[in-house]
């Protein structure tokens, strides 16, 4: 059976000019979640990612620690939803008058849950159109795997949290709780078998403890 590792891309850039770009630290995540998942010994794996900067560097950088070949399909449904944008739909009061990257999940959060839950949103702005994008996204790799091949893709935060959310079938509050511990370059398996596609690990960030803590991420 298929296995799917989707993986967080690393930290990007907050509070920076280009949010984007990975950081410093990003990098570093990106190299180190590579060589774990070629301890893995995965199947001749497919690299895919979205089209975002900080994934394509992600899955270019994982590639080369790896040893795998360069990603092979870029896929916008895997992007992640612009969380700035969201913010201005959905304004909820700043705590405390705070706008530092906690404060900002705090919003967000409140965003999110907002988006997940407007019903009258049909459109290609609605939850519903991408977390289906994402679900469909799934779907064709799937189909493009056959058997005996796994594959990588370099995702964001909120398309996990869409595809958990969807395969578990999660509350709208369930999934806000998953976007919000999601790690930076963390791993969340997927097995694809002849009954459909199952979770085996959600957020696996195995490889950031012991010495190596010091790059464990959410923001």
């Amino acid at each position: 059976m298929p296995l799917i590792c989707l993986v967080r891309h690393g930290q990007a850039s907050f509070g920076a000019e280009d949010y984007d770009a990975l950081s410093d630290l990003g990098r570093e995540q990106a190299g180190a979640v590579g060589a774990e998942l070629a301890r893995r010994g995965l199947r001749d794996p497919l690299l895919a990612s979205g089209t975002l900067t900080r994934q394509r560097d992600t899955a270019r950088l994982l590639a080369e620690s790896a040893g795998f070949e360069k990603p092979s399909i870029e896929d916008p449904r895997w992007n992640e939803y612009d969380h700035v944008a969201l913010m201005s739909r959905y304004p909820h009061p700043w705590p405390d008058g705070r706008a530092d990257s906690r404060a900002v999940q705090e919003v967000l959060d409140r965003a999110l849950g907002t988006w997940i839950e407007d019903t009258a949103e049909t459109g290609p702005a609605g939850w519903p159109a991408f977390a289906s994008g994402a679900t469909a996204a799934l779907g064709a790799l799937s189909e493009a795997l056959g058997k005996g091949r796994d594959a990588v893709v370099v995702t964001s935060g909120g398309v996990l949290a869409a595809l958990c959310g969807s395969l578990l079938v999660l509350p709208p509050a369930s999934v806000v709780a998953l976007n919000r511990v999601v790690v930076n370059a963390s791993v969340t398996a997927l097995v694809v078998g002849g009954s459909g596609t199952s979770l085996l690990t959600f957020n696996d960030h195995a490889h950031f403890t012991g010495d190596r803590r010091r790059l464990l991420s959410y923001r």
